[in-house]
């Protein structure tokens, strides 16, 4: 299980992924989900995974050596396609590669084929995209109404992002928000845990500004975490009992 949330507001892009895998209680591991394909100038891009951890390592493979063009014999990368959407079509083509391979031997083994991603980033004279990856190899594009994204265990941090997030909040903001929500994914389910991996990109830097990883105990998380769950208590005793009590009336 994984958490990885993208958004996309008007200042840049946001990136955040989990590290934490498991294959039991007693085998848990940490691998990086969140990869970053920069070329300082011209393009970066971030593709973040969740499912199963052989097929994505897969996808991320095949993707770096390059999935042969039939027609002109070109190795296509994304690090040589020619706009963010070609870009997706190319990790969902190599999706369906890797679908194709292992499909059949996954079902002997009573396994689905469990794998999706988020794709995102900006190439120099492009627009800044974020793409959300299935495992059937379609996709789907944020839009400024439903500025992000969310893969793997989403449900425990998508609330914070459904109240808080807009196109027009601040990108530090948008990683504070996306950090509140890892948090509570974390605590509510212990298949997602540190070390967190962050991007930040601002739009038309083709640079990014931040590609950080954070560890346990790391100061400015341990702090978020502890303010966040003061201020809930603080907001739940501040609100009024209900008044349900004796017809609607509080007892004393």
């Amino acid at each position: 299980m994984t958490y990885c949330c993208g958004i996309l507001v008007r200042d840049g892009l946001v990136m955040i992924a989990d590290t934490r895998t498991n294959a039991g209680l007693d085998n848990i591991s940490t691998f990086r989900k969140l990869h970053v394909f920069e070329e300082p100038g011209e393009r970066v891009m971030a593709l973040a995974s969740a499912g199963n951890l052989s097929l994505s390592q897969s996808v991320v493979s095949l993707l770096n050596e390059g999935i042969e063009n039939a027609e002109t014999g070109e190795k296509e990368r994304l690090t040589n396609a020619p706009s963010m959407f070609q870009a997706a079509q190319r990790i969902g083509k190599a999706i369906k590669i890797i679908r194709q391979q292992y499909e059949e031997a996954l079902k002997e083994n009573h396994l689905d084929f469990e794998v999706s991603f988020l794709f995102g980033g900006q190439l120099k004279g492009r627009r800044l995209r974020l793409f959300m990856i299935y495992s059937a190899g379609n996709f789907i594009e944020c839009t400024v109404d439903t500025p992000y994204l969310q893969i793997g265990e989403h449900k425990y941090g998508k609330p914070i992002l459904d109240r808080a997030v807009s196109f027009n909040t601040d990108i530090y903001d948008a990683l504070k928000l996306g950090l509140l929500s890892m948090d509570s994914t974390m605590r509510s389910n212990l298949a997602v845990g540190l070390p967190i991996d962050l991007l930040v990109l601002k739009r038309d830097a083709f640079e990014a500004e931040l590609n950080y990883r954070i560890e346990p105990g790391e100061p400015y998380f341990t702090d978020l975490r502890e303010r966040w769950s003061s201020a809930l208590r603080a907001a739940h005793i501040a609100i009024p009992k209900p008044p349900y009590v004796n017809g609607g009336k509080t007892g004393k």
